[in-house]
Formats: C-alpha cells, structure tokens, sequence
C-alpha cells in the first residue's frame, strides 16, 4: 500500500479541486438571467425547430465512418516512429510492405464506402 499513497493522495486532491471549483462556480457566480440567455445558441441564428429532432441514419454513419478513418491513421505514427526511427531490430523492408498493405486495405474500405454513396448527403 505504500507505493499507492502518493498517487491517492494526487486523486483526492483532484477531486477536491473539481468539485470546489464547481460548487464555487455555482453558488458564487453572477446570475442575471433573461430571456435572450435562456434561448439556446445555434452560431447566432434563432432556432429553427425543436432540439429534439430526429437525424437521419446516414448522418450517424458519416460520423461512424470518420471515426474509423481517423483511428486507422493513428496506426500510422508508431509506424513512421519505428521506420524513421531506424530501429536495427526489424526489417525495414518487411515494415514497408506492410504498412503499403494496411494503407491498401484502407483504401479499398474507403473506395467501397464510398461506391456505396455513404458520403452522399440528399
């Protein structure tokens, strides 16, 4: 248990913080409500319907879509780091090879998807 102590003691100390600076937001800041600040904010325009509207499927698959994308490429930085780092370990050869076949398979699920219409918006 003595290993832990230190790290604890940094926990408790964050929480503390956390929830006094919110409780301290909360009871001491100003409150002037009006009308105009309760209104939500959409970039400056006035709302236009309610906020419970429905999105359509093809927006959440976008969204699904870019995830996906955006995680694959991250496979890219520990890639870079080894083969431009020049670790003597692995085959230089056999890194770029398959980092050429991953970047293929990901463009191949890029051009399917793509085929399909999922970046279309109607």
């Amino acid at each position: 248990m003595q290993p832990y102590i230190p790290f604890l003691m940094l926990l408790g100390l964050a929480i503390v913080a956390g929830v006094t600076m919110i409780v301290g937001s909360h009871f001491l800041g100003p409150r002037r409500p009006t009308e105009v600040k309760e209104r939500p904010y959409e970039s400056g325009m006035p709302p236009l319907g309610t906020a419970h509207e429905r999105f359509s499927v093809k927006f959440y698959l976008v969204a699904m879509l870019f995830i996906v994308f955006d995680i694959e490429t991250v496979f890219l930085i520990p890639w870079a780091a080894i083969y431009f780092g020049g670790s003597a370990s692995v085959s230089m050869g056999f890194l770029l090879v398959e980092m050429l076949v991953f970047l293929l398979i990901l463009f191949v699920g890029y051009v399917y998807v793509w085929k399909r219409g999922a970046f279309q918006w109607d």
